[in-house]
C-alpha cells in the first residue's frame, strides 16, 4: 500500500534528478510506479508539481516551493532515525576509501594501522589512484582529495593545509644559481607537472599575488617522478611540501624563493551529500583530521630544517 511518505519521497527524487528513470533506480522501484506516485500526489494536492515535456522535466513554481519543504521533512526524518540508531552505534562494517596514489602510499598508509587498531569492527578497503573516482556511481564511501575543489554534490571537510614549496638540488643551484624572485624562474629549467598549469603562482612577503610562466625539458603527471628528477639535479620543482619534507631536512633538496609563498591548497575528505555521516565514515574523517591537521608533521619537519 502506497503512503504519503512514498509520494513525497518519489516527488523529491524526481525533482532532484530531473528524471523518472533515475529516481526509480535510486528508489529501487519501477519507472511506472514512481510516475503513479507523483501523479497521485498531484491529484491529492490539486496542483501540478512538475513540467513534463518529451525532453525535459522540471518543477513548477508550486513544485519548487513544495520541494523545499519536502526536502526538509525527509531530512528531519532521517535525522530522527539516525539519532535513535546512534544511541548504540559503534563504527563497524566495510569502509571503502579512495585516495591519491602518492599521498596514499607516502603518508596515508602509515596512519591506517592506528585507525584499524582503534576501530576493530571496521573492515577497510583502500583504492590508491590519481583517477577522479565517482563516489556514488562506483560505491565508495568517501575520498581523500588534494587541491581546490570545485563546487559539487559532495560534502567537503578540510583536513589539513597543503603548502607548496619550490625546491632544487644543491648541485643544480651551484651550477645555475639561486632564483631570488619569481621572474628569475624564467631563466631556469623547471620540472613541470603536466596535469597542471605551467604558470606557478606566488604570494610575495607584502601579500601581493603574482604568477610566472615556467619552462623546462621534463614534464610528468606524478609528483614522485618530479621529485626524483629534482634530486638528480635536473631543475627546480614546485611540489606540495609532503613530497619533499624529508629531503629538505636531510639537505638533499633546498627551498628557493622562501619569501614567496606558492598558492596553498588543502587536504580534504569528500563524501556524498547528506546531513549526517555514518559512524564509520565520521570515525575515519575525524581520525585523519587528528593525524594530519592543522599543522601537518611534514611541515614541522621543514620548519625544523629551516631553524637548523
Amino acid at each position: 500500500m502506497m503512503t504519503r511518505f512514498d509520494f513525497l519521497q518519489a516527488f523529491v527524487r524526481v525533482a532532484e534528478t530531473g528524471s523518472f528513470s533515475e529516481a526509480a533506480r535510486r528508489l529501487g522501484l519501477s519507472k511506472s510506479m514512481v510516475s503513479r506516485q507523483v501523479s497521485a500526489l498531484e491529484a491529492e494536492l490539486g496542483v501540478r508539481l512538475l513540467h513534463r515535456t518529451t525532453r525535459s522535466l522540471s518543477p513548477t513554481e508550486a513544485g519548487r516551493a513544495y520541494l523545499e519543504r519536502c526536502q526538509r521533512i525527509l531530512a528531519d526524518l532521517d535525522e530522527a532515525n539516525l539519532l535513535v540508531s546512534r544511541l548504540q552505534a559503534v563504527p563497524r562494517g566495510r569502509l571503502r576509501v579512495s585516495a591519491p596514489l602518492s599521498f596514499g602510499i607516502g603518508h596515508l598508509s602509515a596512519a591506517l594501522p592506528g585507525f584499524l587498531e582503534r576501530y576493530p569492527e571496521i573492515e577497510l578497503e583502500m583504492n590508491m589512484t590519481d583517477r577522479h573516482v565517482d563516489l556514488v556511481e562506483e560505491g565508495w564511501d568517501l575520498a581523500v582529495r588534494i587541491g581546490r575543489l570545485a563546487d559539487s554534490s559532495l560534502i567537503v571537510r578540510r583536513l589539513a593545509p597543503i603548502r607548496g614549496v619550490a625546491v632544487a638540488a644543491p648541485a643544480y643551484l651551484e651550477r645555475r644559481g639561486t632564483p631570488l624572485v619569481p621572474p628569475d624562474l624564467e631563466r631556469h629549467d623547471c620540472l613541470i607537472h603536466s596535469a597542471r598549469t605551467s604558470e606557478w603562482r606566488f604570494v610575495s612577503p607584502e601579500g601581493l599575488a603574482s604568477q610566472v610562466a615556467v619552462h623546462g625539458r621534463f614534464l610528468a603527471d606524478n609528483g614522485d617522478v618530479l621529485r626524483v628528477m629534482a634530486l638528480a639535479g635536473l631543475g627546480i620543482v614546485q611540489l606540495p611540501s609532503f613530497f619533499v619534507g624529508d629531503d629538505i631536512r636531510a639537505g638533499r633538496l633546498v627551498p628557493v624563493l622562501e619569501g614567496f609563498i606558492p598558492q596553498e591548497a588543502s587536504l580534504n575528505a569528500v563524501y556524498p551529500h547528506g546531513r549526517h555521516l555514518s559512524p564509520k565514515v565520521r570515525a575515519f574523517v575525524d581520525y585523519l583530521a587528528e593525524k594530519f591537521g592543522p599543522e601537518p608533521y611534514w611541515d614541522r619537519d621543514i620548519a625544523m630544517a629551516a631553524n637548523g
